[in-house]
């Protein structure tokens, strides 16, 4: 890109490079302890994933297709566990809790309602 520095364009190359398996399978039992808590060792869903992991595990082979294929299912679906986790913190965060105070609002986007000028003894 034009403009852009040679530490810019590298920092953009790792982004868009996918992570190591082991990387991406550590965050996907990361999110499932997240969701099902210290006993999702014991849960199909944690079965299952090892055993696609240990499955298309690198082997001798210098290309293989399947194996790309699956890395990248595995990061896509660590994606959406990683959004699905976040769009619940923020839904519960801002969505609707009844009627708020303009001042609850105003504090929500960062801002401050304006005192009376004056001072006519009854705002805060």
């Amino acid at each position: 890109m034009p403009g852009s520095t040679p530490l810019q364009s590298q920092h953009r190359s790792k982004m868009a490079a996918l992570s190591s398996p082991l990387r991406v399978c550590r965050g996907i039992l990361k999110e499932l302890r997240a969701i099902q808590g210290p006993s999702y060792k014991k849960s199909l869903a944690y079965n299952y994933i090892m055993d696609q992991f240990r499955k298309n595990k690198v082997t001798g082979e210098k290309y293989c297709r399947a194996k790309q294929e699956a890395h990248h299912a595995s990061h896509t679906y660590l994606c959406l566990l990683a959004s699905t986790r976040n769009h619940l913190v923020l839904h519960n965060l801002y969505h609707g809790k009844g009627e708020r105070s303009p001042e609850e609002v105003a504090g929500l986007v960062g801002l401050r309602l304006p005192t009376q000028p004056g001072g006519k003894g009854w705002e805060k």
